[in-house]
């Protein structure tokens, strides 16, 4: 059972939240023009079918990220259209090939992070919430051993960190 505060504030709500909005952060979908450039990279290797495009864009990326076939084919249909890509019928399955137009595009796009490693990519994308953990230990601690004084300071302090953070977001 939570014990309760004078203030209504719920400790363990706020961790929840937390945990909710860096679990929804980190599993980010990845949006049209990261699955676009991952298809032209893939192929800049050689011919691939649709199956082999999800796969190949899995091996690159560490598991994780598995794009589907609801998003690989409609993509590969728009790349054929926009004549980057060729689609050969072999057997049962089609194979994409680069265009030199495709080729050109799939030289020019900016692919780090498709080639990003998961283990990087996940580094980056928790760096942020670890400093703000640490953080939180350390105003948890303040104001379990600080006097009331030390209490404002570290008060002050946080809300400052606070601003500043959203300033950075407010930028251009």
């Amino acid at each position: 059972m939570r014990a309760s505060v004078p203030n209504g504030f719920d400790l363990w709500e706020a961790v929840d939240g937390l945990r909710e909005t860096l679990a929804a952060g980190i599993g980010r979908r990845a949006g049209a023009g990261d699955i676009r450039t991952a298809i032209l990279v893939e192929l800049l290797a050689g011919p691939l079918n649709g199956y082999e495009i999800i796969r190949a864009i899995e091996a690159r990326t560490g598991g994780a990220w598995s794009p589907g076939a609801g998003t690989v084919y409609p993509t590969l249909q728009l790349l054929a259209d926009e004549k980057l890509v060729t689609a050969k019928q072999t057997g049962e399955r089609k194979v994409y090939s680069l265009t030199d137009a495709g080729r050109e595009a799939a030289e020019a796009a900016d692919a780090p992070e498709v080639g990003e490693s998961a283990r990087a990519r996940a580094e980056r994308n928790l760096a942020l919430p670890k400093a703000g953990v640490k953080l939180a230990q350390a105003a948890a601690q303040v104001a379990q051993n600080g006097t009331p004084e030390q209490n404002e300071r570290a008060v002050a302090i946080v809300d400052e960190a606070r601003k500043k953070l959203y300033a950075i977001l407010a930028e251009d």
